[in-house]
This record gives structure tokens, C-alpha cells and sequence, in this order.
């Protein structure tokens, strides 16, 4: 998405739609899974009904173990998946119906919002600030009762839940922690990639955690009539998904697969940043509002977190049965394939540049990616030539460069597909190549949430003299 002046049209829709009301929440738990229906109300002019379908498994808890807790579970996924419809036309009032909101919990979302609206306030040239651009209030139904605590007596602590989204960071967790007892991979809205994943692992289809999540279709033809749309925080409305899987099935650990380097902002100077939902920062708020709010045992954290995107690639890189089957590309998601011309499918390439063998990369992309000239924009983005980092879920500049001088020091002198050819005389390849490349690689970060049981297995693979006689490119 480009970007593009929409103040004007901002400030009209604000006061053509005044307020935006999260009307109710209902659920039906039967013998066909968990069906959960919100409806949304844009100033009495659109209603919209947005759906998730959980289909019954048999790592199901007893229905009667679980009803009890959806209440607060569901209403805090109704918080996050009404700003997708918000947005369309970002009300200045949001009425919240179904609970009574503590101030604390109202401050906590209004930050989550602004936060995780970064983008879409920047690329629309959005002119607004964190105290007035939305006044949360509510309606008292429930005589001033904030929700219903979660419970914790029935977690067993020894499980894992493990989002799978497709891409590598995801099957790197998978593969380091899916043998481990009790072990449920979690898809929210299943395509190949991410099926296959699992399926590689050796998981069956009754076996993962499913989210079946629907869009209402009047959200899609407000978008097409012209109303506000960007990027929303979908991260954020994924762990709250995971933590109803938590309650749902009494597992304990929710591991995701997020890495340090979604930290850095997309636009440098700012707190812009394409994976705020995603970043330590995120992690860190989300879990002391489980803990507050909805189930103090609920363990939510970043198995990957102590790890920057190198390191996550060089272990990805040891993984062959994954490497027919990932795919991170957002753009040829809908048809299961790598489109060849994004920043996702250029900074995946490079970033595994450094560890698999050029005809193994091809094999994977279809194609050399670093002898595409078309992609010189997109390359100079990624390696900090340009004034913006491309809005994706992409790593660091810093790495990038890295893995680009390591390529280029395992390639040699050899003739040079076009972008390494130009890079090796840039000013970047100056800077970087004096780096230490294995310390980059095998420097695990302090800052994460790990318990010791899961920091160890990680631990393991980064010892220095061990893991060094394993990076290669053959």
C-alpha cells in the first residue's frame, strides 16, 4: 500500500460516523465445535457480524469445564477484532456494551490501538495522537462488574500450544518443540502451507487447533466504496485466539515464534512499526494483562524471542523437510506460492543466503532472486538505502547487510548475480563486512520470557564451538 493524503477524508467520515458500538457477543458451544458471532455497530448505519468457527477436536475439555470461562476470553477477542471494522471509518466515540471496562484495561487498549495503527495512521497521512483520536467508554449491563476472571486451576503446566502460520520462523519452533508430550499446533484459518507444516512434523488432521475466522463481507464493500483501510495489529488478535485455545484445552504454554528483530520500527526515528503486535513490548504489556484480567497461569511468550533472524535462518536452514513446504510470502498466500517480486519472498531469499547452497534457494523461490534487477527497490529497502524499511514482516537492516557480506564472502569472486554485484561496491558492503559474522549468529539475546525448560533447548543449539562446525552452504 502506498502512501497516500487522507486527512480530508478522515475528519469527514469521523463526523459522518460519530461512534462505533461493540453491540453484544454470543457463542453456542455443541457437538460441532465453538461457533462465536460479535456484532459491530458503525454509528446505526452498517452492522457487521464478523464470525470464528472452532471445530470440536478430542483435546477438547469437558463442556462443562469450559463454558464457564468464555465469557472474559471472548469479550477481550471482541476488543481486538472490532478495530479491524473501527477503522473504516475511526469514530471518535467507542461504546463498548457486553462489560464494564476498568480504567486500567481502558488505557491498556486505547495504547494497543494507537500502537498497532501505526501504519495505517502513516501511510493514510493520518494527523492524530494517542489521548483524542478514539474516547473509550462503556455501557453499564453488568452493574459495574469488569469481566469475569479467568481460571487457572485446570492448566496442565506441562503443555504447549504452538501457532503455525507457514513460514519458517513458526516450523523452527515446531520442529524444536513439537515432540515434546501434549503438544497442539494452533492454524487460525488453515491454507497448505501451514497444514503442511504440521503434516511434516507428523501431526494428523485431528491433531492441530483450527480458527476458522470470517470476514463480514460489509466491511469488504465499505473498503471498496472508498472508507479508511490499512494495516491492523493481526498479531494481537492472534494471541488473544490463543489464549481462548488455552482455555479451551487446559493447556498451560503458549509458544510463539516471534523473533527480537520485530523490535525495530519500520520508519527509523518513530514507533512505527509494520510488527508492533509482534514486538517484546507487545509480549511484555500482553502478559500482565492475562494475568490481570483474564487467567494469572497462562504462560504466553516468544519461544524464539532471545533470537535474531540469522540465527532463526540458520536453524531453519538445518530443517530440510520444511523447505518444500514454508512459504511466507503474503502476496501469493491465496494461491500457496512464492510471488518472486516482494519484500517478503526477497528478504526470506537473502536472509537464507548465508547457509543454503544457491540451487537450493532456487529450488525453494523458483528462481534467483538476486538476479532480478526489477527488485533493486525492494533490496535497497531492505538494506537501508532507502528512507523506509518496506511494511512487512521483514528483519532488521542490520541483518540483512550481514547475511548479504556473508553470501558474498562464501561466493567469492565468481561472477555475481546482479543485486550481490551491485552491493559488493556499495557503501553498506563497506560498513558491514568487517563484522564478525559467528558472533552475530551465536550471541543469544537476555531479553525474553522463557522458563529455563524451553531457554535450554535453544541454548544448546547456540554453543559456540559445536555450532560454528554446522553453518554451511552445502
Amino acid at each position: 500500500m502506498a502512501r497516500s493524503s487522507r486527512q480530508a477524508k478522515y475528519l469527514h467520515l469521523r463526523e459522518q460516523f460519530p461512534f462505533f458500538i461493540f453491540e453484544k457477543q454470543e457463542f453456542v458451544l455443541n457437538a460441532s465445535g465453538l461457533e462465536i458471532r460479535f456484532t459491530f455497530n458503525l454509528a446505526g448505519q452498517h452492522m457487521f457480524y464478523p464470525v470464528l468457527f472452532i471445530p470440536r477436536k478430542s483435546f477438547f475439555l469437558p463442556d462443562d469445564m469450559i463454558a464457564g470461562h468464555l465469557d472474559n476470553i471472548i469479550f477481550n477477542l471482541g476488543m481486538i477484532e472490532l478495530i479491524s471494522y473501527w477503522k473504516a471509518a475511526c469514530a471518535p466515540r467507542l461504546i463498548i456494551k457486553p462489560f464494564a471496562l476498568h480504567p486500567e484495561q481502558i488505557s491498556w487498549w486505547k495504547k494497543l490501538y494507537f500502537n498497532g495503527l501505526g501504519e495505517f495512521f502513516y501511510l493514510n497521512s493520518l494527523e492524530v495522537n494517542e489521548e483524542d483520536f478514539m474516547q473509550i467508554e462503556y455501557t453499564d449491563t453488568h452493574s459495574g462488574a469488569s469481566p469475569l476472571p479467568g481460571r487457572s486451576e485446570s492448566f496442565q503446566t506441562e503443555r504447549v500450544i504452538i501457532p503455525v502460520g507457514g513460514g519458517k520462523d513458526s516450523a523452527v519452533t515446531l520442529e524444536l518443540l513439537g515432540d515434546k508430550p501434549g503438544v497442539i499446533p494452533l492454524i487460525l484459518n488453515p491454507r497448505r502451507a501451514s497444514l503442511e507444516t504440521i503434516f511434516a512434523k507428523g501431526f494428523t488432521p485431528d491433531q492441530f487447533f483450527e480458527i476458522r475466522r470470517t470476514i463480514d463481507p460489509e466491511l469488504l464493500r465499505l473498503n471498496d466504496l472508498g472508507f479508511l483501510n490499512g494495516h491492523t495489529p493481526f498479531s494481537a488478535m492472534l494471541a488473544f485466539a490463543t489464549v481462548l485455545s488455552a482455555i479451551v484445552t487446559g493447556h498451560r504454554h503458549i509458544a510463539l515464534s516471534n523473533e527480537s528483530s520485530a523490535n525495530e520500527a519500520t520508519i527509523a526515528g518513530t514507533k512505527i512499526n509494520h510488527q508492533y503486535s509482534k514486538s517484546f513490548q507487545f509480549e511484555n504489556d500482553f502478559r500482565e494483562y492475562i494475568k490481570r484480567w483474564v487467567g494469572e497461569d497462562i504462560n504466553y511468550f516468544s519461544f524464539l524471542r532471545p533470537l535474531n533472524e540469522l540465527q532463526i535462518a540458520w536453524l531453519f536452514s538445518q530443517f530440510p523437510l520444511y523447505h518444500p513446504v514454508f512459504k511466507s510470502c503474503n502476496a501469493g498466500s491465496k494461491t500457496d506460492s512464492w510471488c518472486g517480486s516482494c519484500a517478503k519472498c526477497l528478504f526470506t531469499y537473502t536472509i537464507l543466503s548465508p547457509f543454503l547452497a544457491e540451487n537450493k534457494l532456487v529450488a525453494i523461490f523458483g528462481t534467483n532472486l538476486f538476479a532480478d534487477e526489477s527488485l533493486q527497490t525492494v533490496f535497497d529497502q531492505l538494506t537501508g538505502v532507502a528512507d523506509e524499511k518496506p511494511f512487512d514482516c521483514v528483519g532488521t537492516i542490520r541483518e540483512v547487510n550481514l547475511a548479504l557480506c556473508e553470501t558474498l564472502r562464501k561466493t567469492g569472486e565468481r561472477t555475481l548475480p546482479s543485486l550481490l554485484w551491485n552491493y559488493s561496491r556499495s557503501q553498506a558492503y563497506a560498513q558491514y563486512k568487517q563484522v564478525d559474522f559467528s558472533n552475530e549468529l551465536f550471541n543469544i539475546s537476555p531479553e525474553h520470557h522463557l522458563l529455563p525448560e524451553f531457554f535450554s533447548i535453544l541454548e544448546r543449539r547456540f554453543i559456540k564451538g559445536d555450532g560454528l562446525k554446522k553453518v554451511s552452504t552445502d
